[in-house]
């Protein structure tokens, strides 16, 4: 099973989803909805940032989560 990797910066109020290894960002890419698109080297979309994100909810089932 696939890991996915959840980030939520309350601070910088971001919440981050990674499918595959943050390292690998090459290029973030706006949608006009307050997302980012995050892209590897070959344009695959890697994860998503969305901005402007406040939530307490947290759901750990499956996912690694983190708070920064």
């Amino acid at each position: 099973m696939a890991r996915v990797k959840i980030i939520h910066d309350r601070e910088g109020k971001t919440l981050s989803v990674w499918f595959d290894n943050p390292e690998k960002e090459h290029v973030c890419e706006e949608t006009g909805e307050e997302v980012l698109l995050i892209k590897d080297r070959q344009g695959k979309v890697i994860g998503f940032e969305k901005i402007n994100y406040e939530s307490d909810a947290v759901d750990e089932a499956g996912v690694e989560y983190s708070v920064a």
